[in-house]
């Protein structure tokens, strides 16, 4: 096994021989790993540890979001990829939005917020029936008990809490989880959500089709939902299925590394890295100014053709093929000097599509998290309910916090990602594989919507380009180029801990800079789970950004 060369500046990673769990909440790992101790597959200790995200993470995890997946390894033919992000209602026409009094943009938070549905559910429900050990009920066992008899705030939680209070409290039930008499929960105290509990007991007796899709919940929900405006109904959801789709990939440095296929922006990641190999990174010092100046001048690239095209394939003919080929990469590297920033806003795209429609970007909350187990099987998983707290409301007495991914849509009629009925909109969501002669050897992502492309940039060029263990890459010190979290500049946030004199050069060469603190949650929560094919050794890490661990046996 390699030996890491980076600079050491926390935990080591965590070394396991039969199986591994990485994620942003100690206690959902730890529950995973107990899956896998158990006899669970890889997919078992996935949805274990997102159903305990769900009760301890509820800001960036939920039943209420969606989820997408990569499986490869153990009986994995190749790898496979599962698509679970639920479509627009079927009455959510650009006319709805309108009669509501909202011609130029979807409200971003409350009931008309909350207009696609939920895909997560289906997408444990259909990865289990294929590769799952431990009966469906057992999965659920853990976060009922943490939901019902309490689960302590961690430091993340109670900071978003505060940040999201004044949108919190406008609904009294979901006010009534996180307040603490008339103020925010804090970071220690025991937070119950019984009407969770609840749901997720007969979630777990009634299955995803009989009591979620189609039965109690489905009713309950959507009748919550519409009697605040929203246009998602129970047919709706009895509609969805999620879905097995075909992965899309590029090599880079010999490995073939793995994203979904639009609607997400894992077409961003592969092309950044298309554009990086075009570079030996190895003659250029990680962490020095060439290094963040490069990978953030190919995120500008490649952010402006996913603007351009990025929404339901089944809506937009994308030419894939075209803008993932290295001979685009090379046209497009062209636009890339090491001397001078790009103006990231005016990136034109390389090819066009219809109308120049103004495009927006992306923001989100999330969580990534990884499993493995004894037969090899890798899952790399990530699922979200959009913006921090989602739609910001709690759906009747369900316990369950709708997504808002659907307010991302465009009322624009001529824009890629419009809103039409049915249709499935721009997903900032990515988990991340990579194959090395047919096996997985990393799974790897990160929440944080514009960030997710460039903190996979980061992890994987600095343990495939620059020897890193898992656990550097993740902690070494990151960047954010883009507009997220509500900040309408595209500015490039440099963590503190990045030398001075870097950041001054970055500055130099005409980039937007702005320092955030060391160690901000804003620069996202990622997780890496490595195996090493000389020893079959597991090696995992989390982020100290968030709250979250590695735990193997």
């Amino acid at each position: 096994m390699a030996h890491h060369t980076g600079p050491r500046t926390g935990r080591p990673p965590v070394l396991a021989a039969r199986g591994i769990v990485t994620s942003p909440h100690y206690l959902a790992s730890e529950a995973g790993n107990a899956a896998l101790r158990r006899g669970g597959s890889a997919v078992d200790a996935a949805i274990v540890t997102n159903t305990v995200l769900a009760v301890a993470y509820p800001h960036m995890a939920g039943l209420g979001g969606d989820c997408f997946m990569l499986l490869a390894g153990g009986p994995v033919d190749g790898v496979e990829a599962l698509e679970a992000n639920g479509p627009a209602a079927s009455a959510a026409t650009r006319e709805f939005y309108a009669e509501a009094g909202h011609e130029a943009q979807i409200p971003m938070r409350g009931a008309l917020a909350a207009l696609t549905v939920p895909g997560a559910v289906d997408g444990w429900r259909e990865a289990h029936e294929r590769y799952g050990r431990l009966p469906w009920a057992d999965l659920f066992t853990d976060a009922i008990e943490l939901a019902e008899n309490g689960v302590a705030v961690t430091r993340s939680l109670a900071d978003w809490i505060a940040t999201d209070w004044n949108l919190l409290k406008t609904d009294d039930r979901i006010a009534d989880v996180f307040a603490a008499g008339e103020s925010p929960v804090r970071e220690g105290a025991l937070l119950r959500q019984p009407a969770l509990a609840a749901t997720l007991r007969r979630l777990a007796e009634g299955g995803a089709r009989g009591y979620f899709y189609e039965g109690e919940f489905a009713q309950a929900f959507t009748a919550a939902l519409a009697e605040q405006g929203s246009p998602l109904r129970a047919q709706d959801l009895a509609d969805y299925r999620a879905r097995w789709v075909e992965p899309i990939s590029t090599t880079y440095r010999g490995r073939t590394v793995y994203q979904l296929p639009p609607a997400t922006q894992g077409m961003a990641a592969l092309q950044i890295l298309n554009l990086l190999e075009g570079f030996d990174l190895t003659a250029i010092p990680e962490g020095g100014a060439d290094y963040y100046h490069l990978i953030v001048e190919a995120v500008k690239v490649a952010f402006a053709d996913r603007d351009e095209w990025l929404t339901d394939p089944g809506f937009v003919d994308i030419p894939l093929e075209t803008l993932l080929s290295k001979e685009y990469a090379d046209q497009r590297r062209s636009l890339i000097s090491m001397e001078r920033a790009l103006d990231g806003p005016a990136v034109e795209p390389g090819l066009r599509h219809g109308d120049d429609a103004a495009r927006t970007a992306p923001t989100g909350d999330t969580v990534y998290f990884a499993a493995a187990d004894s037969q090899g099987m890798m899952v790399s998983i990530i699922q979200s309910p959009y913006h921090d707290f989602g739609s910001g409301i709690i759906a009747g007495e369900t316990g369950v916090i709708p997504q808002n991914r659907g307010s991302f849509f465009s009322l624009d009629a001529s824009h890629p990602n419009t809103l039409e009925p049915g249709k499935k909109t721009f997903h900032t969501i990515i988990p991340a594989l990579v194959m090395e002669d047919g096996e997985p050897v990393l799974a790897y992502g990160t929440m944080g919507g514009e960030g997710q492309p460039q903190t996979q940039a980061a992890v994987l060029t600095r343990i495939i380009d620059y020897g890193f263990d898992v656990q550097q890459a993740i902690e070494a010190p990151r960047w954010l180029y883009g507009r997220t979290w509500g900040v309408s500049d595209s500015d490039l946030k440099l963590e503190a801990r990045i030398e001075p004199e870097v950041i001054r050069e970055l500055a130099l060469r005409g980039q937007p800079v702005a320092i955030t603190p060391a160690w901000d949650g804003t620069l996202g929560h990622a997780a890496a789970i490595r195996r090493h094919r000389d020893t079959g050794l597991y090696e995992g890490g989390a982020d100290p950004r968030g709250d979250g661990q590695a735990v193997g046996h």
